[in-house]
């Protein structure tokens, strides 16, 4: 419920560990096929030790880490992403979120959250936002 939260808590850590499976199955389902997100050889002439994480993945785990926290009662009703750095299959990439302002517009909860995505060495490689609406106990 909009009212059990504060400015400053912390959504719970949503945790991925990538492999290189996970991204030619992103890749079927998406239909991006873009050579650096499966061939070793095209990411290396690109200057990387390994293929790359496709950034709309990066965004679609973010979005799990919201509306797994808002649940089936909430609503995502903007995402947005800015991507930092790039991300490997192998490594541990954790989505956190912590709550930045919450406001009631006529009887709607309103929540705006920080989103990144945190690699292996402590870095938000992927930074952003999203705007959820919560119910509110009166539900006016």
């Amino acid at each position: 419920m909009f009212e059990d939260i504060s400015i400053g808590d912390q959504l719970p850590e949503l945790v991925k560990h990538p492999d290189n499976r996970q991204l030619v199955m992103y890749a079927g389902a998406s239909q991006d096929f873009v050579a650096i997100h499966y061939d070793l050889s095209v990411a290396k002439e690109a200057g990387h030790s390994n293929v790359i994480i496709h950034g709309a993945l990066k965004s679609a785990w973010l979005a799990e880490l919201v509306t797994g926290w808002i649940g089936s009662e909430g609503r995502l009703l903007e995402l947005d992403v800015s991507y930092r750095a790039i991300d490997f299959p192998g490594d541990k990439a954790t989505c956190i979120g912590k709550i930045i302002d919450t406001r009631n517009e006529d009887g709607v909860g309103l929540v705006e959250i920080e989103i990144g995505l945190r690699n292996f060495e402590g870095t938000i490689s992927t930074s952003g936002r999203a705007l959820v609406s919560l119910p509110t106990r009166s539900g006016i």
